[in-house]
């Protein structure tokens, strides 16, 4: 609602490829996917230079294979600006099923290749209250069933966690019905806790962005969500607000929870969030939008630990403004991100 999410299926594709290179199959045996383009073979998209960022580059991801489709196609100009989001490491989204599996394949892959996995959590309850993302696990029991499995998953290996995004926004804004509030808020804590117990895993709460409400409105939820235990928190994902904006709301909310740290999502903030038309869909794939800053942990700044693709750019909000359903690859926008951007 204030900032539309992916859902997980895209990860679960995603995460085929990476257990057939970690296998050393190619996708063409059987358990890869085309993305757009219909070609059943990754793009030749490395990891970044030593130095540039601790995070992993999935190299079999849509953005990728979109690559790839527009090399055999000999659509060169259109491999290159897909190329922009292909190079630059994005979150992986998991999914409710095989999740220990899927999590084992991301974090293995990364560490093979010297980097960190970024990765988001989305199956609260509820989750994104009936709008394009809706689902989530089946009721607490499940939810903290499928945080085990993505616990062991991580084992000792380094993982980035942002943790389900919108799920502390609609405890706040009233969308959650108040008789799940309890639940939610316990298991947010226990997520953070139980992801924590993973030696190498830094964990982000979503704590919504700038053009939301302001900080005064999240402080305690974030404390009864379990702040103190975590790494920080993140702002701005899937949403369009400038880094600029971001970093300020980021840092009036740090000032209430302690003086944490935060992440700010930057995979489409380019051009800052859409004032045309409907502001009630300002968020679901707004026309005239850019990729924003690489991520990167050098920002500048001590109190923001890294600017990340959490969003996947080119990836559909839902099935709003021509596009397919949430989490979908969606070439042609991922196309008008790239052109856009400067």
């Amino acid at each position: 609602m204030y900032g539309s999410r992916t859902g997980p299926r895209a990860s679960a594709v995603a995460g085929m490829g990476v257990f057939l290179l970690l296998s050393g199959c190619s996708p063409s045996d059987g358990g890869g996917t085309s993305g757009d383009g219909g070609k059943d073979a990754p793009a030749a998209v490395g990891q970044q230079p030593e130095g540039d960022g601790p995070f992993w580059v999935n190299p079999d991801g849509n953005a990728a294979r979109q690559v790839a489709a527009y090399v055999e196609d000999g659509e060169k100009k259109n491999a290159e600006l897909i190329r922009k989001i292909a190079e630059q490491p994005v979150g992986e989204w998991i999914a409710p099923e095989n999740a220990r599996e899927t999590t084992k394949g991301f974090t293995q892959a990364a560490e093979q290749a010297d980097r960190e996995a970024l990765l988001v959590l989305y199956n609260i309850p509820h989750r994104d209250c009936g709008q394009f993302s809706k689902g989530g696990a089946a009721d607490g029991d499940a939810y903290r069933t499928w945080l085990e499995d993505v616990a062991q998953g991580i084992g000792d290996r380094p993982a980035t966690v942002v943790l389900e995004p919108d799920a502390l926004l609609h405890l706040v804004d009233g969308c959650t019905p108040q008789e799940s509030h309890e639940e939610r808020y316990d298991l947010l804590k226990f997520a953070v806790e139980r992801l924590k117990r993973q030696p190498a895993a830094t964990v982000y709460i979503d704590a919504g962005n700038a053009g939301w409400q302001t900080p005064d409105a999240l402080d305690e939820p974030l404390r009864r969500a379990g702040i103190a235990a975590a790494d920080g928190f993140a702002v701005n994902v899937s949403n369009f607000e400038t880094t600029e904006a971001s970093r300020d709301f980021g840092k009036r909310l740090s000032a209430k929870v302690g003086g944490k740290p935060f992440v700010i999502d930057t995979s489409r903030n380019g051009n800052g969030p859409y004032e045309g038309g409907d502001p009630a869909e300002a968020w679901c794939n707004p026309p005239g939008r850019a990729l924003g800053e690489p991520p990167t942990t050098e920002t500048g700044d001590e109190l923001v630990d890294a600017y990340l693709w959490v969003k996947r750019p080119g990836e559909s909000d839902g099935d709003c403004k021509g596009g397919p359903k949430a989490g979908d690859w969606w070439p042609e926008y991922a196309l008008g991100l790239a052109r856009a951007t400067k």
